[in-house]
Formats: structure tokens, C-alpha cells, sequence
């Protein structure tokens, strides 16, 4: 059983979202941190930018409480500790790779893709150091393959490809609300409850961006949170080695990523907004789940119109279904 006292540091990830949010949107917007709301017609840029800052800053300092509860209140000594430093390292580091190429800016390219796939293989050195996880995979030991190839891959792949769906408000914040969310029971089911509670640091972190970044937007997370979501859902995965059922859950993600690849990586996840409102395809084809859910409204509605926030709900309502499959196929 998780004592109650555990659920301190989750609300104090949620308040210190909820609290210093305003203060993020009113700042950068002085400073002119703002991006285009691309799916308004007209719209201007005034929709504060990368306030992912202040959801992973939240979440870290909840599981820093983690920690501290685990040392001076349970007194436990079980290498639990290190395994969450870890952790918090590699997100760290990807969160200044995330700044970074929010920084730079999206219609400029931002970062280069190969230094993009460079820092951010560099950023799951701290799992790797540790020899994070279980190599033995499908009653395959990898052994040293494992640390060395098998978890920055796998770091990669879950960070960037989180980082694909994205561009509607509200979606990156809820795709990382439900997928951490069935992380964290997945774990706490395995006897891992210690990840459950890093788990919903973040999700309670993300629940009050949620409130800022839900339709109509306030502010817009950026590649700084994307980058970070990504990357703690790739080491709950690891460090649960539960690698299965969580590469089960990121089907969405392969799609996206397939129909990414059929743009070339080039093509915007974008609609294209109409006057009041509605949402049209950007393109003659489909390139990401996005376009497949506007394309899915336009036909089974009988107005024949999709907006932006039932394409979120869309897309969050398949990410659910895609996840109670994987309980029943993974979990006894």
C-alpha cells in the first residue's frame, strides 16, 4: 500500500504548476516569448511560449520531496534514491535540449536533426551509467548491449516521437496525462510503486498545464516539455521493465510516426482554420493523426465539420482504447 503522506509531493507538483504558470505567461510575453496559434484563423502571436519549463521544474520538485520523504521519513536505503537521480538527471538535460530548440525556434528548424539525435542520445548517459533496467529481454540476455545501445535508442525513439504528436491545444499535455497515468498503475501492479509516484508527480504537474493549455490556449508547452515527457515515459519503462506493454501503448505513436514519414518529416501537423472555427485538411493526403482524426469528424458528423478540441479528444480517446487493450493482453 502507498501511504498517504506520499501523495504530498504530488499535489506540490500540481500547485507549483498551478501557481507560477500566470506568472510564466505574463513574463514571457513581456520578453516576447510568444508563438502563433496556428490552428485560428488570423491569429497572432500571443500565446506564451515553452511553459513546459515550469511543468518539469514542478514535477522535479515534487519527486525531490520523493526522495526526501524516502530518506528522513521512511528511512529507507535501497538504492531507490539513485535510480530517481538518474532519472532526474537525464530529464534534465533533455529539458535544456528541448529550451534550446525552442529557442531557436520551429519555422527557423530549431535545432539540426542530427544534434538533436546527438544531445539527446548524450542526455540518457545518467541511465546508462547505472545499468538502469533488466537486460534480459524475451528470454534474451543483451547484457552490456543493453546500457550501452538498447536504452539510449529507446530513449531516443520514445522523445522524439512524443514530441510528433503534437500542435493542437491541450493534446501533448493530455496524451502525457493518460500514458503516464497507465504507467504509473502498470507499476504500481508490477510492485513498483516507487515509479507510480514519480509517475504522477509529472502527471499532476501536467494536469494544471492542462488548465493554461486546453482549448483556447494560454500558453503552449514546447519541445522543452515534449522532450521531457518522452523521456520519463522511455525510464519508467526501463527502470519497471515493463518495455512491453509500454512500446504497446506508443501505437499511436508508430502511426504518427509512419504518416510523418510519408511527408518526409516535412509536412505540418496542422489544420487549415476556417472563419468560424472548424478545421479543414491542410493537405490533398494524410501525414499524422491529426489529419486521420479531421478527416473522421468531417465524414461521421452530420455538420460535416471538425474543430481543433474534438480532434484532441479524438486522439485522446483512441491513446485510452489502444491502453485498456494493452491491460487486458498485458496485465493478469
Amino acid at each position: 500500500m502507498i501511504e498517504s503522506i506520499l501523495l504530498v509531493p504530488i499535489f506540490i507538483s500540481f500547485f507549483c504548476t498551478f501557481l507560477v504558470l500566470p506568472y510564466w505567461i505574463k513574463k514571457v510575453r513581456q520578453v516576447g516569448l510568444v508563438w502563433e496559434d496556428m490552428n485560428k484563423l488570423n491569429s497572432k502571436k500571443d500565446v506564451a511560449g515553452s511553459g513546459g519549463v515550469v511543468v518539469v521544474l514542478s514535477a522535479m520538485i515534487g519527486i525531490f520531496i520523493y526522495i526526501a520523504l524516502q530518506t528522513f521519513y521512511f528511512k529507507t536505503s535501497d538504492g531507490i534514491s539513485l535510480k530517481i537521480f538518474a532519472i532526474l538527471s537525464s530529464m534534465f538535460l533533455v529539458t535544456l535540449v528541448g529550451l534550446v530548440d525552442d529557442l531557436f525556434g520551429w519555422r527557423k528548424g530549431g535545432l539540426s536533426k542530427r544534434s538533436r539525435i546527438i544531445l539527446v542520445l548524450f542526455s540518457a548517459i545518467p541511465l546508462m551509467v547505472i545499468n538502469s533496467g533488466n537486460s534480459t529481454m524475451m528470454g534474451i540476455n543483451f547484457g552490456i548491449i543493453y546500457p550501452l545501445i538498447l536504452i539510449p535508442f529507446g530513449i531516443l525513439g520514445a522523445t522524439t516521437t512524443f514530441n510528433f504528436l503534437a500542435g493542437y491545444n491541450g493534446l501533448e499535455a493530455g496524451q502525457g496525462i493518460i500514458i503516464l497515468s497507465a504507467l504509473a498503475f502498470v507499476t504500481f501492479k508490477t510492485g513498483n510503486s516507487w515509479l507510480s509516484i514519480v509517475a504522477l508527480c509529472m502527471v499532476a504537474s501536467l494536469f494544471a498545464f492542462y488548465i493554461f493549455n486546453k482549448y483556447p490556449a494560454r500558453v503552449f508547452p514546447g519541445d522543452v516539455m515534449t522532450y521531457a515527457v518522452g523521456m520519463m515515459i522511455a525510464t519508467i519503462a526501463i527502470l519497471g521493465n515493463i518495455e512491453k506493454i509500454a512500446i504497446f501503448f506508443f501505437i499511436p505513436y508508430m502511426f504518427e510516426t509512419v504518416l510523418k514519414l510519408r511527408g518526409n518529416l516535412k509536412k505540418q501537423s496542422f489544420g487549415k482554420p476556417n472563419r468560424d472555427g472548424s478545421l479543414e485538411l491542410r493537405y490533398d493526403k494524410i501525414y499524422g493523426l491529426e489529419h486521420l482524426a479531421i478527416w473522421t469528424l468531417k465524414r461521421i458528423k452530420r455538420s460535416g465539420k471538425a474543430y481543433e478540441w474534438e480532434t484532441v479528444y479524438l486522439i485522446n480517446g483512441f491513446q485510452i482504447a489502444v491502453i485498456l487493450l494493452g491491460f487486458l493482453l498485458f496485465l493478469n
